[in-house]
């Protein structure tokens, strides 16, 4: 079972305009969840909701670290979870923010697969592992327009 998901972009953003477009409520509903209800500041539990999916989950937000580091936990594979994210077994999402010259690095890591229950590990890897192909691809394409 593999345990981590990595998938990097390379923007013409700044650092500054990459992190608002990952923790800005207004600017991520535009590439990743279609609302949100929180805020994304460190030790805050907000509650993303996927129309398509029909489903809302809550998230914890582990880290938010301004232009460098950004970083929650969740329950992935669309089963959608409202209450303490802690108290069950989850898997943790970072975006690294690296600032190359006129161009911006976003590495978004997910790990903790392997510490989920057997029958959604395998699921929720391949689920997210092509999810999150399509959402950076989103991110790409929202921060290359503006």
């Amino acid at each position: 079972m593999q345990d981590t998901i990595v998938r990097e972009i390379t923007v013409k953003a700044a650092k500054e305009r990459v992190y608002k477009a990952i923790t800005d409520p207004e600017q991520i509903i535009a590439w990743f969840p279609d609302a949100i209800e929180g805020t994304l500041e460190a030790g805050q539990r907000p509650i993303f909701t996927f129309t398509k999916e029909n489903h809302k989950t809550q998230i914890y937000v582990e880290a938010a670290n301004p232009f460098e580091y950004f970083a929650y936990r969740w329950v992935p594979g669309g089963t959608g979870i409202i209450g303490d994210v802690l108290t069950v077994p989850n898997t943790l999402v970072e975006f690294h923010i690296e600032e190359l010259g006129e161009e911006t690095k976003i590495t978004l890591k997910e790990s903790g697969f392997s510490s989920l229950p057997s029958e959604v590990a395998e699921k929720s890897f391949n689920q997210n592992s092509g999810g999150w192909g399509y959402m950076m691809g989103r991110l790409e394409k929202a921060l290359n327009q503006a």
